[in-house]
């Protein structure tokens, strides 16, 4: 049978998501950690696939992977979350045979932008130039193999006395493009980058321009959305919302 966890985890004690030798990854362990426990033997013969595959800094509230076993899926749950601090399994799901948690309806990423004396409202509608199909390589991480071209469906923010919090939603993303685009708003936010620079990055790709990188710590992976709902652990589900507490509070602590 195949099965897909829905997982969250802090990221910032980790080399990122993806499995790299000789360091310590959020992928890695998990792959130790069902073998370890006779979930599966391997990542390739149980046909282990991820979701998503986070920056080293990044963290998730959800995330997703999918693997086939032939191990009860009970308890499951709080075996995995039994020895990993920093990584809590607390949804579950028995999938079709040929699902791959990479093929999602819509994923979401939460930034918390620390507020430092910047425009908001300069802001909110710089982040209007996003939305819809674009040609991000000025907004990315070029990747030779990858199509730069990506719709981001909605840029939705919320206000608090600490925080601009920046949701963006789509189905997928380029690597750092996010963390690309809140650089460029922070600085229209503090008059260092016009509209007008960003329209034009946006319509002429090929002529480069690099607006920053914006930290990884404050990112988090919020949600991904399929046409199914999982089964949770409420015990485990509330560790990932304390999970979301300490990573606000070190964003607040250290990177003011």
């Amino acid at each position: 049978m195949r099965i897909a966890i829905k997982f969250s985890y802090d990221g910032r004690n980790y080399y990122g998501y993806a499995r790299q030798l000789q360091l310590k990854t959020i992928e890695g362990e998990i792959i130790n950690s069902l073998m370890k426990h006779g979930i599966i033997e391997n990542a390739k013969d149980s046909c282990f696939r991820s979701a998503s595959r986070t920056d080293k800094g990044v963290s998730a509230l959800c995330n997703i992977f999918a693997f086939n076993t032939n191990t009860s899926k009970k308890q499951m749950l709080q075996d995995l979350s039994s020895e990993l601090t920093d990584i809590v399994f607390y949804g579950i799901k028995h999938v079709e045979p040929d699902f791959n948690p990479r093929y999602a309806n819509q994923r979401q990423y939460r930034y918390y932008l620390i507020k430092k004396n910047f425009d908001v409202e300069k802001i909110i509608i710089s982040a209007a130039l996003f939305t819809g199909e674009h040609d991000f390589s000025n907004f990315a991480q070029a990747e030779s193999f990858r199509n730069p071209v990506r719709t981001i469906d909605n840029i939705v923010f919320e206000e608090t006395h600490d925080f601009l919090i920046i949701d963006f939603f789509a189905q997928t993303f380029l690597w750092h493009q996010i963390r690309r685009i809140v650089s460029a708003l922070a600085k229209v936010g503090h008059g260092k980058l016009e509209t007008e620079q960003i329209i034009e990055a946006l319509a002429i790709p090929e002529k480069k321009v690099d607006f920053g990188l914006a930290p990884a710590e404050p990112l988090v992976l919020k949600n991904i959305i399929y046409n199914f709902e999982f089964k949770y652990d409420e015990k485990l589900l509330e560790k990932t919302r304390n999970m979301e507490k300490r990573i606000i509070s070190y964003v607040q602590n250290h990177l003011r």
